[in-house]
C-alpha cells in the first residue's frame, strides 16, 4: 500500500472490533510516527474484527469528512465497492493479522513478540525416583530442565522408605538443580531437606506437626480432595506458624470430578487472594488419552487467570512425552496474551505440531500449467486439494492412492524407454509417503524440504545433540 501524495498528512481510519482495539492502536501509533500520517480508529459495535461485513459497516460505520482512506481488517467480508459508493472514500482490506500491518505499509516483516516472560513455575516430577539408578535420574532431570522445568520433584514410592533420597537430592543439587520431595514418609522428607530440597509435597493435618518443624516451604493440601474446610483450617495454621506454603486444592481427573475440582481453585483464589497456589496438572494430561499440547495450553490459561504460580507435571505416558516443553511454551503465550489483552494467536507455532498454522496452497490450474510446461523427466511431487500429485514431462498423475499414482508413472517411464531405477524408486516412495502424511495431517508439503513440527522438531534437534555429546564423552 502507498499513501496518496498530497500537501497535508493523510488521514486514515482503521476499523476493528473491541477486542483488538488496544493492540491495533499500539501498532498503528508506531507506524504513523514513522510514516507521518494521521489516524483514527473506529469500532462499529462488534467484539471480534473477523466478524465484520460490509453490510454491517453500511449501517454502523461513521466516516468523518476529513478521512482520506479507510483500512478494514483482512477478514472483513462483503463488497468494498458498495462501501466506497456509500461513503465516497476509498476502502481497502489490510492484513488478517494486525501484526502484519508494518509489512502492509512497507515497513518490513511482522514484529516478533517477546515470549521470554511467564508467571507459572514448572515442577517436573521423576516418578519412583528412589527405584531408579542415579545416572538415569540425572539424565532425565537434565532433559526436563532443558525442556523448561524450573524444579525437579523427587517422587517416592508409596509404602516405601528409601535410604537413597539424600544421595539423589545431593546429586541433583550438585548440578545446580532446584529440588522438591514428593513423599509423606518422614525419613525420606528429612533426608531431602538436609540435602537441600526447598519444597515438600505435601502437608495436611496428618503430618503438620513434624513437617512444619523443618523450616521448608510446603504444599498445603486438603485432608481429602473435597474437604475444603480442612484446607482453610490448614492455611490458617500455616499462616499462624509463619510457615511458607503454597495451596493445592487438588485437580481431579476427567470423569472423577474435574469441573468441581476446578471450581475449588476458583473459590480458594477468591477467599485467599494473596496465597500462593499450585496445581498438579499431570492428573489431567497423564490420565486423558489425547495429545497433551492443547490440554496444557488450557491448563496454562487457567493458571494464568487464577494466579496459580506453580504446576506439578510428569511426562511418563507416551502422549505426554513432551509435556514439560508444551507447558513451557503455553505459559509464555498465555502470559503475553493476558498481559497484552490479546488472543494467543500468531504468537508462536511451537504448539502447532501435527498440523501447520498456515498452508500456502497451489491451485489445480497452476498444477496443470506446471505439468504442461515441464520439459524434463525429473519428478515433481505435490500434496494439494486432498490429493497427491506426481508429474514430469512424460505425464501427470494425481489421486488419493500413492501406489496407483507411482505405478502409472513407472509404466509411462517404461514406455518412454527410461525405467525408474531402484534408487529413484526408493526416493519417490519416501517423498510420496511424506506427502501423504502431510495431506492427512494438514501440513505444508514441499518436496525435499523438512516439514515443520513445532517444538517437537526443536526437541528432536536438542536430543540428537545431547546423544552426540554423550557419545563424545
Amino acid at each position: 500500500m502507498s499513501l496518496p501524495q498530497q500537501q497535508s498528512p493523510a488521514s486514515l481510519l482503521f476499523v476493528t472490533g473491541r477486542l483488538a482495539e488496544a493492540s491495533l492502536r499500539e501498532e498503528v501509533e508506531k507506524i504513523a510516527a514513522r510514516l507521518g500520517f494521521r489516524y483514527e480508529i473506529a469500532v462499529p459495535g462488534i467484539q471480534v474484527a473477523a466478524l465484520l461485513h460490509s453490510s454491517l459497516l453500511l449501517r454502523r460505520l461513521e466516516v468523518p469528512d476529513h478521512i482520506d482512506r479507510v483500512i478494514l481488517p483482512g477478514w472483513c467480508q462483503g463488497d468494498l465497492a458498495a462501501l466506497e459508493l456509500h461513503f465516497g472514500k476509498p476502502f481497502e482490506r489490510g492484513p488478517r493479522d494486525l501484526r502484519d500491518l508494518p509489512e502492509h505499509f512497507g515497513l518490513g516483516k511482522r514484529r516478533t513478540v517477546d515470549l521470554s516472560r511467564y508467571s507459572t513455575e514448572i515442577i517436573a516430577e521423576i516418578n519412583h525416583a528412589t527405584q531408579l539408578p542415579l545416572s538415569d535420574i540425572l539424565r532425565e532431570a537434565r532433559v526436563l530442565i532443558a525442556s523448561g522445568a524450573n524444579m525437579i520433584d523427587v517422587g517416592g514410592s508409596p509404602g516405601e522408605s528409601s535410604p537413597r533420597v539424600f544421595d539423589i537430592v545431593t546429586a541433583l543439587r550438585s548440578e545446580g538443580i532446584r529440588v522438591s520431595i514428593d513423599s509423606f514418609d518422614r525419613h525420606e522428607v528429612e533426608q531431602a531437606v538436609r540435602a537441600g530440597a526447598e519444597l515438600i509435597l505435601s502437608c495436611n493435618h496428618g503430618n503438620f506437626d513434624w513437617v512444619t518443624q523443618l523450616e521448608t516451604e510446603v504444599v498445603a493440601i486438603p485432608d481429602t480432595p473435597d474437604d475444603m474446610d480442612s484446607l482453610d483450617r490448614l492455611i490458617e495454621r500455616l499462616s499462624a506458624a509463619k510457615v511458607r506454603f503454597r495451596a493445592d486444592p487438588i485437580i481431579e481427573p476427567i470423569g472423577m470430578g474435574f469441573t468441581s475440582s476446578l471450581d475449588r481453585y476458583i473459590r480458594v483464589r477468591q477467599k485467599h487472594p494473596e496465597v500462593a497456589m499450585m496445581m498438579g496438572v499431570g492428573n489431567i494430561t497423564e490420565l486423558t488419552e489425547v495429545d497433551s499440547a492443547g490440554v496444557n495450553m488450557l491448563l496454562a490459561a487457567i493458571c494464568e487467570d487464577l494466579g496459580i504460580q506453580s504446576i506439578l507435571t510428569t511426562q511418563v505416558i507416551n502422549w505426554c512425552r513432551s509435556a514439560v516443553a508444551e507447558f513451557d511454551a503455553a505459559r509464555r503465550m498465555v502470559h503475553h496474551a493476558v498481559a497484552a489483552r490479546t488472543i494467543p494467536k500468531h504468537l508462536s507455532s511451537s504448539l502447532v505440531m501435527l498440523r501447520d498454522s498456515r498452508l500456502k496452497p497451489t491451485s489445480q490450474s497452476a498444477l496443470q500449467k506446471l505439468s504442461a510446461a515441464l520439459s524434463d523427466e525429473n519428478f515433481r511431487i505435490f500434496a494439494e486439494s486432498g490429493e497427491l500429485h506426481l508429474m514430469n514431462s512424460k505425464g501427470y498423475g494425481h489421486g488419493a492412492d500413492p501406489f496407483r499414482i507411482f505405478a502409472a508413472a513407472a509404466a509411462r517411464q517404461v514406455e518412454a524407454g527410461n525405467a525408474i531405477d531402484s534408487n529413484h524408486a526408493f526416493y519417490l516412495g519416501y517423498e510420496m509417503a511424506r506427502a501423504e502424511i502431510a495431506l492427512h495431517l494438514g501440513k505444508q508439503y514441499i518436496q525435499d524440504e523438512t516439514m515443520t513440527w513445532g517444538l517437537l522438531g526443536e526437541l528432536k534437534a536438542s536430543s540428537s545433540a545431547a546423544r552426540h555429546q554423550d557419545e563424545k564423552s
